[in-house]
């Protein structure tokens, strides 16, 4: 079962897919628009288009600069973004910040941050996971300490995702060691140029530099850079990773990864270098039955927010499915890349792109069933807050 697109819908979904045509450039089309593998520069850029037509921020509310789109759409957003292979921009301002801004934050910090976030003024990062407390994030240990008129901060975070660009961080500090462990966390904001802060890089097993381990060493932070009360850092941490396990789930990109997937095969099985074809078809029919099976489902909590029921518990189904099939995905198509996948540091032409680039995805998807809560963790999240045990 799909969703059913109205008349309406379906002129949007027309001009949506015409922007993208029109406005996308050449060079960020094709893998970039999976994992957001573009530069530095491009990313702003890109943010800063969207930003113009009015598109940067299509989850937040109007009166915050976002549109009045209804779940259904926004989903039609993101699948003609797909298909059309425009890019995935990099934007944690918008996508985790923002929504944590305007539903906790001051007046004064929705003015102050709000219009920064839209135009990428700022390059956000999030400073949650640490050694020790990944997945169980109530174990944090980094420690912020109230002062005359500010918190000193210190601690690491780690698994940072581009911390070395960043000029501001959100992050989670323990205010408080006293009740159980969820009661002492606040949310802080605070620059990352700020005297006591230092990066030092991971090179994760895509070879690329994206990870961070950031230490903080008697950082200064301002009593107003604290978001919501102190202690109620558990209950916006919550709120933000909600959002962030249903858009991880990533549909329409899986969608268009098991078209070109596709595609490969056929290609391969002409040039006679494909093994199994029976298995090969076989695993390809059993992740499209899943991938049409998460799809039902999203379209059923897509109805739901439409109706007023905010996302819930059932965001970890999302999660843990959607990476799921991004990992076999990638797996497949890299047995079918075979030998010439595993050379991704070469020169990628555009016919190579879904070869030379096997390996570096796979590596890189791994990572999936990980960020954004570990899918073990989310089995237990699902357990009680879905089935009651």
């Amino acid at each position: 079962m799909s969703l059913q697109y109205s008349d309406e819908d379906r002129a949007f979904m027309d001009e949506v897919r015409t922007w993208f045509l029109d406005n996308t450039p050449a060079h960020l089309k094709g893998e970039a628009f999976m994992f957001g593998e573009m530069s530095a520069d491009d990313n702003v850029a890109w943010c800063r288009e969207l930003h113009r037509q009015g598109w940067a921020a299509i989850h937040w509310p109007k009166e915050y600069g976002g549109t009045d789109w209804t779940q259904t759409r926004k989903h039609i957003f993101e699948m003609v973004r797909a298909e059309t292979q425009a890019p995935l921009s990099y934007c944690m301002g918008v996508n985790l910040l923002g929504p944590v801004i305007y539903s906790f934050g001051t007046e004064e910090q929705k003015s102050r941050y709000l219009p920064r976030i839209l135009n990428y003024d700022d390059w956000w990062c999030q400073g949650y996971s640490e050694p020790g407390a990944g997945s169980d994030l109530a174990s944090l240990k980094t420690k912020a300490e109230k002062k005359d008129d500010h918190y000193l901060v210190n601690g690491s975070k780690i698994w940072t995702s581009y911390a070395h660009m960043a000029t501001k961080i959100f992050c989670l500090v323990r205010t408080s060691s006293a009740g159980k462990k969820q009661e002492g966390i606040s949310f802080l904001l605070f620059d990352m140029d700020a005297e006591g802060v230092e990066v030092r890089p991971i090179r994760s097993i895509d070879g690329k530099h994206h990870l961070n381990q950031v230490f903080f060493t008697d950082v200064k932070v301002p009593l107003e850079n604290l978001v919501g009360d102190e202690g109620q850092g558990w209950s916006i941490a919550k709120y933000l990773l909600t959002h962030e396990r249903t858009n991880i789930a990533r549909i329409p990109m899986s969608k268009v990864m098991l078209a070109q997937v596709k595609e490969l095969t056929t290609r391969a099985a002409g040039d006679g270098t494909v093994g199994d074809r029976e298995q090969i078809a076989e695993r390809l029919a059993e992740i499209e039955i899943d991938l049409n099976l998460l799809e039902f489902m999203n379209s059923q909590m897509l109805a739901q927010t439409d109706a007023g029921k905010a996302p819930g518990a059932e965001s970890s189904m999302l999660k843990i499915k959607g990476t799921s099939i991004q990992q076999r995905l990638a797996e497949l198509r890299l047995e079918i890349a075979g030998y010439e996948g595993y050379d991704w540091q070469g020169d990628i032409t555009d016919d190579e792109t879904q070869i030379l680039t096997a390996a570096s995805q796979y590596n890189f998807s791994r990572a999936s069933t990980i960020y954004g809560g570990s899918n073990e963790v989310q089995y237990g999240v699902m357990a009680k807050a879905v089935l009651g045990l």
